[in-house]
């Protein structure tokens, strides 16, 4: 039986209706394959809360949770990931990659071109039935 971690995501517009990509970096599992920022819930918060946390400290920036875009559970080969990604916008700072390797902004027809950490797929599914493609 797999552990089970309990993790949420941010899919974070812009102006310009692109989505902030971040890339992780050599110290973190999974190094090298793009996701969507967030982190782990900690006991006893809600996710919309550890959303708000993480973002904080991965991204010294503020954001207003928004919609629930997919729940989503992922087996790795040593653990079983259990992700919820919300819709997201920065009410105050701009995001700077303290964890990260880097972050870029990016279409939703573009997010192919990244190669993103399997847990991460499905809500890049609903995004692109959500943009109409």
């Amino acid at each position: 039986m797999l552990k089970q971690v309990d993790v949420v995501g941010a899919v974070i517009y812009n102006a310009k209706n692109e989505v902030l990509c971040a890339l992780r970096s050599h110290k973190m599992s999974l190094p090298g394959l793009w996701e969507f920022p967030g982190g782990k819930i900690e006991p006893g918060e809600a996710p919309e809360q550890s959303l708000v946390r993480e973002i904080e400290e991965e991204l010294d920036c503020t954001i207003e949770v928004g919609a629930l875009i997919a729940d989503i559970t992922h087996d790795y080969p040593t653990v079983r990931v259990r992700l919820i990604t919300y819709e997201a916008a920065i009410i105050n700072g701009e995001p700077i990659p303290k964890e990260h390797e880097k972050l870029v902004w990016l279409s939703i027809n573009e997010l192919d071109a990244l190669e993103w950490a399997p847990a991460d797929l499905p809500t890049i599914e609903e995004l692109r039935k959500r943009a109409g493609g």
